[in-house]
């Protein structure tokens, strides 16, 4: 799996993830770079699914779950979607994301 970055940019965290379409479970990498966030699907049958999100596009970042169930991050963007991702290390990739808009 290879993400192609832009010109400058960098990533900064990446973490295990799934993204949920549809009630289907598509297994993939959440990536943050100084530029944008990226979903990227492992395998290549749900590539349909990979997702860029701008900073600019990111109306707010919610963090969800605790101690008994799981932890991971709702982004909502400007166009009204809202994007759930389960991730172990929420509170790092949130708090990037957070600095990012």
């Amino acid at each position: 799996m290879t993400v192609d970055l832009y010109a400058n940019e960098v990533v900064i965290k990446a973490g295990d993830t799934t993204k949920t379409v549809d009630s289907n479970k598509i297994p993939g990498k959440l990536i943050v770079t100084n530029q944008r966030i990226y979903f990227k699907a492992l395998e290549q049958v749900n590539e349909s699914h990979n997702l860029e999100i701008l900073p600019d596009t990111i109306q707010e970042v919610i963090f969800f779950g605790g101690m008994f169930s799981s932890k991971g991050l709702n982004v909502v963007t400007t166009d009204g979607l809202t994007h759930t991702f389960p991730l172990k290390k929420r509170d790092e990739i949130g708090q990037l994301i957070n600095s990012m808009y």
